[in-house]
This record gives C-alpha cells, sequence and structure tokens, in this order.
C-alpha cells in the first residue's frame, strides 16, 4: 500500500490512473510557473480572471445588475423558496443519522489518525471561521426586529407571545440549521480526501458519481463555482461586518460612518489578515481565533451579570432551549403558505429572511467545508458531527438568550418599544443595534470600544481563514501554497469589499445580496447531492468491512471483535500536489 498527501492509505476500488498534472503544458501552466504558483491554472486563472469582469460589471452597471438578479432571486424565493427550507432540514436529519449509526466511529483519516489540535483550540477555529461576525451583528438586531415586528401574523408587537417567537425564530436561523449547512460538505470533504486520498476539493467529494471526470472540465467547473461562490458570500459578511465597525466608530470617535471609515476599516483588518495568512493555519489562524473567541466570552459574561438580570437571564438559557427544542420541527417546514391569506405582502417575509439566510449561507459551505476538514483531521464522524453541529449551536442559544432577552427587557416587553426598535426597525440602523444596546450598561466606552475589537476580529478569522482554504481549493493540497499565492486571495477579498463600497455605494452591497440569493441555488443543489455521496461512500465502506470479514472467515479465521472497514478506498495518484 502506498501512502498518499493527504495522509491516507490507498487501498484499491478508487482511482483507476493519476489525475493529470496540476501544471499543464498550455498557455495557462507556462504562465503559472513563471509566477511561481503552485496551483491548477485552469481553477486558479479562470475563477480569478470571471471575479474581476463580474466586479467591473457590478460596479459600471449597479442598476442593470441589480435589476437581472433582483428578478432571477424573486423568482428563486416564490417557485423554490420551499425547497431551500426544506433542504437544509434534511441535512440536519442526515447528519444526525450519520452521527448515531455505526458510521460514527469512522475517522477523517486511515484508522489510527488522531486529532491535531486540541478541543479549545479546534472549537475557536471553526467558530470564529463560521458565524462569529454573523452573531456579533444580529445578536441583538435580530430579536429586536422580530420583537417588534413578528413574522407570524396575529402576534402583537412587543408583547411576551412576540419576545418568545423573536427568540425561537433568531435560534432558528442561526443555531443547528445554519451549523447543519457547513457541517454536511465539511463531513462530506473530510471523508472523501482523508478516507480516499483526493484532492481538496470541492469536486472530489462527487467522485463516487463522476470518478475520474472529477480531474476534467465538469469536476474544474465546480471547483470554480465554488470559488466565486466563496469570494461573493464572503463579500457580503465583509460588507455587513465593515458596516458594524464604522458604526461603532461613528459613536466612539469624531470618525463619521462614510465611506472614507469603512474603507480604512476594511484596510487595516485586510492587513491583519493578511499577517495572519503569511503566519499560516496552525500560527495566524489559530492565535486569532483563540484570542478572539476569550473576548466574545467575556462579552458576554459581562452582559449576563452587568445588567442587573443575572437569575432572569439563567433561566431564559434554559427556558428558551426547550423551547426551541419544542418548536424546531415546526419551524424546520414551516414555509408560511397561508401568507397570501393572512399578510398583506404574502410570504415576502421568509424570502427575505429564512431564504437569503440559506442561500447566503451555503455560498460559505465550500469555504467552511474544506476548511473543518483540514482542521478536523483525525476525528470520528461522531465527533465531527457533534463538534461542528452541536456545540456551536449550544454557544449560539446562549449567545442569543443573554444578548437577546436582554435587548428585549431593556426595549420593554409588554411596551410600545424602546430606543433599540426605534434605531433597528424604524431608522433601519441595524449595525448601530450592538452599540446602542451597550448605551444601557456600565462603562459604555470600554465596553464599546471592546465589541469593536470583537467585530473587527471576527472579520480577520473570517477573511484569512477564506483566503487559505480558496487557496486550498485551487491547489487541491491541505499543505499552504506559495506566499505570493496567498496574498492574492486576501489582497483580492479586501479589494472586492471595498470596490463595492468605494464605487457601487448601498446599490452594489444590495445588487450583490440580489447575486448571493441567486449563486446561492446551484451550490445548494451541489451541497444537496452531497448527502447522496457521502450515503454512497459509507454503503462503500460497510460492504469493505464485510468482505474483510468473509475473508477471514474463509481462511478458517475469526475476524477481531473491533474489525473496521479499511481506511481508504482508492489507488495511488489519486492526490498528488502540484
Amino acid at each position: 500500500m502506498a501512502k498518499n498527501p493527504n495522509g491516507g492509505t490507498e487501498t484499491k476500488g478508487g482511482p483507476s490512473a493519476d489525475p493529470p498534472p496540476e501544471g499543464g503544458d498550455g498557455a495557462l501552466g507556462r504562465l503559472s510557473r513563471r509566477l511561481g504558483l503552485r496551483t491548477d491554472p485552469v481553477i486558479f486563472f479562470v475563477s480569478a480572471g470571471l471575479m474581476v469582469v463580474f466586479l467591473i460589471l457590478m460596479l459600471l452597471l449597479p442598476g442593470q445588475i441589480n435589476d437581472v438578479f433582483t428578478a432571477g432571486r424573486d423568482w428563486i424565493v416564490t417557485n423554490l423558496g420551499w425547497f431551500f427550507i426544506l433542504g437544509v432540514t434534511a441535512w440536519l436529519v442526515f447528519l444526525a443519522w450519520a452521527a448515531l449509526s455505526r458510521y460514527g466511529n469512522l475517522r477523517l483519516g486511515g484508522d489510527e489518525s488522531r486529532p491535531e489540535y486540541s478541543n479549545l483550540s479546534w472549537f475557536a477555529m471553526l467558530f470564529a471561521g463560521g458565524i462569529g461576525t454573523v452573531l456579533m451583528f444580529w445578536g441583538v438586531a435580530e430579536p429586536i426586529t422580530h420583537f417588534a415586528k413578528p413574522p407570524k401574523a396575529g402576534v402583537e408587537p412587543h408583547s411576551v407571545e412576540a419576545s418568545q417567537e423573536a427568540m425561537n425564530f433568531s435560534l432558528y436561523h442561526l443555531s443547528l440549521h445554519t451549523w447543519a449547512i457547513f457541517t454536511l460538505p465539511g463531513l462530506a470533504f473530510g471523508f472523501f480526501i482523508y478516507r480516499y486520498g483526493l484532492p481538496m476539493r470541492v469536486s472530489s467529494v462527487f467522485y463516487p458519481f463522476l470518478k475520474q471526470r472529477i480531474y476534467g472540465p465538469i469536476g474544474k467547473t465546480i471547483d470554480i463555482f465554488a470559488v466565486l461562490g466563496t469570494l461573493f458570500g464572503l463579500a457580503v459578511s465583509l460588507g455587513l461586518g465593515t458596516s458594524q465597525v464604522a458604526a461603532g466608530l461613528g459613536a466612539l470617535t469624531p470618525l463619521s460612518d462614510s465611506v472614507g471609515t469603512r474603507v480604512l476599516v476594511i484596510v487595516v483588518l485586510t492587513t491583519v489578515a493578511v499577517s495572519s495568512i503569511v503566519a499560516g493555519l496552525d500560527k495566524g489562524v489559530k492565535r486569532l481565533s483563540n484570542l478572539n473567541i476569550l473576548m466574545a466570552v467575556g462579552l458576554m459574561i459581562f452582559v449576563l451579570v452587568a445588567g442587573g438580570q443575572t437569575v432572569f437571564l439563567f433561566r431564559q438559557i434554559f427556558e428558551s432551549t426547550g423551547r426551541y427544542l419544542e418548536s424546531i420541527v415546526g419551524l424546520s417546514l414551516w414555509n408560511d403558505a397561508m401568507a397570501g391569506y393572512t399578510k398583506d405582502g404574502g410570504w415576502g417575509w421568509q424570502g427575505g429572511w429564512t431564504v437569503f439566510y440559506w442561500a447566503w449561507t451555503v455560498t460559505w459551505a465550500p469555504f467552511m467545508g474544506v476548511f473543518l476538514a483540514r482542521i478536523s483531521k483525525g476525528r470520528t464522524i461522531r465527533q465531527f458531527v457533534g463538534g461542528v453541529l452541536v456545540a456551536p449551536s449550544l454557544f449560539t442559544v446562549v449567545w442569543f438568550a443573554i444578548f437577546g432577552w436582554s435587548a428585549m427587557r431593556i426595549d420593554g416587553i409588554g411596551g410600545d418599544g424602546g430606543d433599540l426598535t426605534r434605531e433597528v426597525v424604524t431608522n433601519e440602523q441595524i449595525p448601530l443595534a450592538m452599540f446602542e444596546f451597550f448605551s444601557n450598561y456600565p462603562a459604555v466606552t470600554l465596553i464599546q470600544g471592546i465589541a469593536i475589537v470583537v467585530v473587527a476580529l471576527f472579520f480577520a478569522t473570517s477573511s484569512d481563514s477564506a483566503s487559505l482554504v480558496v487557496d486550498m481549493l485551487c491547489t487541491g493540497d491541505g499543505d499552504p501554497g506559495p506566499v505570493r499565492q496567498r496574498l492574492f486571495w486576501g489582497i483580492a477579498e479586501g479589494t472586492l469589499a471595498a470596490s463595492l463600497i468605494v464605487f457601487g455605494g448601498d446599490e452594489a452591497l444590495k445588487a450583490l445580496q440580489q447575486v448571493i440569493t441567486v449563486i446561492g441555488l446551484p451550490i445548494f443543489l451541489l451541497c444537496f447531492l452531497m448527502m447522496f455521496s457521502l450515503a454512497k461512500g459509507l454503503r462503500q465502506e460497510s460492504h469493505a468491512a464485510y468482505a474483510a470479514q468473509l475473508s477471514h472467515m474463509q481462511r478458517g479465521a475469526q475476524p477481531p471483535a473491533d474489525t473496521k472497514p479499511p481506511s481508504k478506498e482508492v489507488s495511488t495518484g489519486s492526490a498528488q500536489k502540484s
């Protein structure tokens, strides 16, 4: 048996021939070598070129782009919104089955593989690279929005019922279902990359169906789409994060929340992210993530103890968890089918919230999936699902219970709404929500300053994690590419976000939000197919284990009690370094 670059022992049953050399002898291959790159030139240059062309079109024709993609987004939401809702729920059920089934003991890697990172560092990296920025942005804003404008018909704004539903919807959007969108591709990537010895690319997940075609035009098209989806999905998140940091700076310093301030924020944080990229995954991303999660937890504990409602919040942590679990089945399948009879705007609310959330989040799925697989090698399927799906979801429940209930209590449960409703709903100043919230606590300036740093670090960790992963998607290798190659993607992400803000302003960002929903559909379909590909791979593991036991018995020997299936399914040469 041979050893492959991704750490697995390769056995028969996989690719029958070596993949074509990544560099190639064409013009793109020669250009790649001249620039000193180590990457698949087709994926790298086509992705970069399409990013530039699309950016130019959005900057020159933001109105027209917005119109085209708005029409596409409206069609998707109206006709396929139910599919997004059903699909994510199906992923959640599938992941629970995979973890609790007999396959749960399979490791992402050889059977002797063990985790490279401690549980604390692993959790910090997956969380900071995931939705840390989103929790800071929506931790107050989403509960207050649903509290003031209840999603379901017949619920009185600011009532006790409205507060309970606001918490249910916030947890539905940002806990188990959101992390299911990340966990499914992460599990699929880890399984096929480390147990099959395939390249670290999205196309590798579809090996059971495509076989050697993952190295051809179909596979490269999948990978290019994954790179573009990651870049533009991240741009939306960076736009939100930048607006929140700029809003905080405007509240604390003479700087105004202007285009110049937002560009300054992007430049500074991109510089931090690039420095982390140069340091690499083990040093840069790991250190930033650990610092970030500690600061975020400190901020959460401050809100828990400094607001004079510690007992109330402890009670709400448990009660909100129970209420969320009680309502999760109904929320998971609810798609407001009767909205045409109960609401003037039809089911526009869920199209603008739940469907957009899923479409936006799924554009992060390739990035988060590869990132999670890269930091999770050696863990079992059960450990992976428990750590990536359950642990961050529990943290999210605690986060929203503390921040959300504190915010709704301050705004006035049973009243007519207060300053938070005015800023978030009436004035639509969502980026200011967290800072307006902290104005009700002691040491307001210090706490608001810390909040800015936490958002900024989440911004930086998301950027550097995404840059490293985009580079991996292009190289097909878990090891870092040349520094100049990694720097290109880090600078490209910052430039993309800054260009949209400078040249397109809010109109370009709004257009990009429409684009994300449209781009999210094919990526969503790819992720949906991952379930079937992973299920097929798991069945092959089971058949291999049965064949091994049968072979033992035919030779007249009893198989060991703890017989496990072979750790890999493929032949040598399936994952060459570029």
